[in-house]
């Protein structure tokens, strides 16, 4: 089984709305064996909903839309579906009688006359409700092929899918299973690791294929494997890593591991280290990347923002002398930072950044994409410093922050053996 994605709606197009659902559910889907082929975004209108219809359907089995449902009467995405699939749509009574249920705990019973049109179901569909809103989960199977209709928020997506579809599609079908590795390669050029890893790839079993992922200055490779024994897709996994241990060992940050701050969550825990942060141009990228690891609490103490430079002079200790001399953007300041940090939380590692993430100067005239940051291991210092010219500010912090915690592991790694 192979699936198409369809996310339905203008907003998303307008680029008001970043699209989450298609990533969770290609993840989800990936999970049980299902792959996605492609991606789509259409807009909320009839023909096109039924033209993306028509153009998934011929090289998948299975579609899954989200977004484009609501309580008018004028519901182009049912209205699309009822028409491709030559149905009719009619009012469910069990939906109602959820509808209903949902407004009452709500204590917005005058809203149902409103939202009463959400009961309104294709009439071949399976209705999976929705605990967390007002519009159902429709799945209508014809000649092979299925096509689920979710709603588009994604704390009313996530639930259903993982909940309903998933266990659902588990059933129905019998799946291959696909299980992934991920190695985090460091301070290697793609073009030269692609090279040094060509005859292993090459070698590569059919049913294993490799992907380059490119995050900051790392990169992930993925290898994926497809087959019918998740224990033997595994064991077929550390055979091939095994072979490529010799060829990149010295590049290797993790053997099995995604996002930096999970590979940095194993190192601080198994080293019993505490971390904090002094954030100035990443503005608290630093700390969102730490903390949205489940646990992270165990090993982060803590962060500040001293975002001007009075309150890096007050809350970090940093000299007026250094500033003065230095500049704010420079090494030495970036230094202070961490001392006065890992001071302020008595950890044992802070990090520090300071830069210019543009699109102006600062006040001290330094150059836009100007950054240094420093990473205080208890007595281990090292400061470095990156020129990033063309980054949009967002981009700026994102990359930086990776960046930060990505040498911040490798720290780590030289330090405890």
């Amino acid at each position: 089984m192979k699936a198409v994605l369809i996310t339905i709606g203008d907003e998303i197009l307008s680029g008001n709305t970043v699209d989450t659902n298609s990533n969770f559910i290609a993840q989800q889907l990936k999970s049980i064996g299902i792959p996605v082929l492609k991606i789509l975004t259409v807009a909320d209108e009839v023909q096109t909903i039924k033209k993306s219809l028509a153009e998934g359907f011929e090289i998948a089995d299975l579609i899954i839309t989200t977004g484009g449902l609501g309580p008018t009467k004028d519901d182009r995405t049912k209205k699309a579906f009822a028409e491709y699939f030559g149905d009719e749509l009619k009012t469910d009574d069990a939906t109602f009688l959820h509808l209903k249920n949902l407004m009452i705990k709500r204590k917005r019973e005058h809203l149902l006359e409103i939202n009463k049109d959400q009961a309104v179901v294709l009439s071949k569909a399976h209705v999976f409700q929705n605990e967390n809103g007002t519009a159902p989960c429709q799945m209508i199977q014809q000649n092979g092929k299925t096509a689920v209709c979710l709603p588009g928020v994604p704390y009313e997506v996530k639930p259903l899918v993982k909940d309903k579809i998933i266990p659902f599609l588990q059933q129905k079908y019998a799946l291959s299973h696909i299980i992934a590795r991920i190695i985090s390669v460091v301070d290697f050029p793609e073009s030269l690791l692609a090279l040094t890893i060509e005859q292993w790839e090459l070698d590569l079993p059919p049913n294993i294929s490799l992907s380059y992922l490119p995050v900051g200055n790392r990169i992930k490779l993925r290898l994926t494997a497809v087959g019918s024994d998740a224990g033997d897709l595994k064991i077929q996994l550390d055979n091939e890593v095994e072979k490529l241990r010799p060829l990149i060992g010295d590049k290797v940050i993790a053997w099995d591991g995604n996002d930096i701050q999970e590979i940095l969550k194993e190192l601080l825990l198994k080293n019993k280290l505490t971390l904090s942060v002094a954030e100035s141009c990443t503005g608290g990228e630093l700390a969102r990347l730490i903390t949205s690891v489940s646990g992270s609490s165990a090993y982060f103490t803590g962060g500040i923002i001293p975002y001007d430079f009075n309150q890096k002079i007050a809350l970090l200790n940093v000299s007026e002398k250094t500033i003065r001399q230095k500049t704010v953007v420079s090494a030495e300041v970036a230094e202070e930072m961490s001392v006065g940090c890992q001071q302020l939380f008595k950890t044992d590692i802070s990090l520090s950044t300071t830069g210019v993430s543009g699109p102006r100067t600062d006040e001290f005239n330094n150059t836009v994409g100007t950054v240094f940051y420093t990473i205080r291991i208890k007595d281990s210092v090292q400061t470095n410093s990156l020129f990033l010219p063309h980054m949009e500010r967002n981009d700026f912090a994102a990359f930086v922050s990776q960046r930060v915690l990505q040498d911040l592991v490798s720290m780590i790694l030289k330090i405890f053996k």
